[in-house]
């Protein structure tokens, strides 16, 4: 009898352990997840873009004629000095070359040229003649008059033909020099390029010198070489005088004002740089991302507050500029918010079980969110909420 009823009490013990066992298993069991919390402090709102650095103040050098450029003798980086140091030297252009025809043409002008010469100084030597039998016909008529032989109007008219024949003559010399000009002409235009006997002058160059005190921060013609007018030869700068050029969308370009404080960072040195927005260019120009969306972007023109030697023109930086500060703000955890429907919404942790809150929030950075209501300083949100979590939901905090 007795060992009936121990069997009944450890069969009873089995099934009681049994019962007890499923319950454990089918227990809730809390989810692992990150917590933080509410916080007030100080919160700023940035937006970060590339920029690129130039010289506050470049001086092009070009060509104001149209000539044979000199071997540049300047490289990038040398140092120049105003109105002493020579950037380029431009010599005349060498004359063309002259085919078979055109040297016969050009022969053929040159023989007229010298025939016109002869023949105008055989008119001056029989305007000379003309003038001495004037003149000595006129000597005579005055002897006449004095004898009342002839008649005064006579006299006159040989002291005209005189005086004609003078002006004449005086023609015919400015003639000869005219043909004779137009022969030397005529001879130059059959001078051969490169001819070794053609005589120069170093006054018929023209010397380009530096502008201002710097140095040359690119050349554009280096070798020898024809150029136009207004080819740029060079660029000089002071290249310790930089700023900072930063295209922004105009979205956000709005948000800022001149005087607002940046920052250059990854150019590759230490530390940061300081800067300041000295400018924001009154119009915009359409650009198309790396996703080939076309965007509406403006030019930021940032003076550094402190450079650096190793920057110089041209130099890839990024420039962190403040849209918005605050000093004294409740925010939490951008990694807690997530949107239900239009509304923010966070998970709150209240008595160990997860608590959906609607938010209302107002500035917003990579980290952080503004809090404006819906939680209190202090209060537990979790980070990146699974899809394992609703409301009620029992949770506990992982473990650093």
């Amino acid at each position: 009898m007795q060992g009936k009823w121990i069997k009944r009490a450890i069969g009873v013990a089995a099934v009681g352990a049994m019962v007890a066992g499923f319950a454990y298993a089918l227990r809730e069991r809390p989810q692992l997840v990150d917590v933080g919390a509410v916080t007030r402090g100080g919160m700023r709102v940035t937006v970060s873009q590339e920029g690129v650095t130039r010289v506050r103040e470049v001086y092009s050098v070009s060509s104001p004629i149209a000539g044979h450029l000199a071997r540049t003798v300047l490289d990038e980086g040398d140092a120049v000095k105003a109105g002493v140091t020579v950037v380029a030297a431009i010599h005349p252009l060498d004359p063309p070359l002259i085919d078979s025809r055109s040297r016969a043409e050009l022969v053929a002008a040159r023989d007229a040229a010298r025939a016109a010469v002869t023949m105008a100084e055989i008119d001056l030597g029989r305007l000379q003649s003309d003038l001495q039998l004037a003149r000595d016909t006129l000597r005579r008529a005055e002897t006449l008059a004095k004898t009342k032989f002839i008649s005064q109007s006579a006299l006159e008219k040989a002291g005209t033909d005189v005086e004609v024949l003078e002006a004449q003559i005086g023609s015919a010399e400015a003639a000869i020099e005219l043909r004779k000009a137009e022969f030397a002409s005529a001879e130059a235009r059959l001078i051969p390029a490169g001819d070794p006997n053609r005589q120069t002058d170093s006054r018929c160059c023209v010397y380009l010198t530096a502008p201002v005190d710097g140095v040359v921060l690119s050349v554009f013609a280096k070798s020898e070489q024809p150029v136009a007018v207004g080819s740029k030869i060079a660029e000089i700068g002071d290249p310790s005088d930089l700023e900072v050029t930063v295209d922004l969308l105009s979205s956000d370009a709005v948000r800022i004002k001149p005087g607002a404080k940046a920052e250059i960072f990854d150019w590759g040195g230490d530390k940061s740089l300081a800067a300041t927005v000295r400018r924001i260019d009154p119009a915009g120009f359409t650009k198309v991302s790396a996703l080939g969306i076309e965007e509406q972007r403006v030019n930021l023109v940032l003076d550094l507050s402190e450079s650096d030697l190793r920057l110089g023109h041209g130099f890839r930086v990024y420039a962190r500029l403040t849209l918005w500060q605050g000093d004294d703000v409740l925010h939490l955890p951008i990694s807690a918010l997530f949107r239900n429907g239009r509304q923010w919404s966070v998970f709150v942790i209240r008595a160990g079980r997860a608590r959906q809150v609607a938010v209302e929030i107002g500035h917003m950075n990579d980290e952080a969110a503004e809090l404006l209501g819906g939680l209190a300083e202090g209060d537990r949100v979790i980070l990146h909420p699974s899809d394992m979590i609703i409301d009620g939901t029992l949770v506990e905090e992982r473990p650093e």
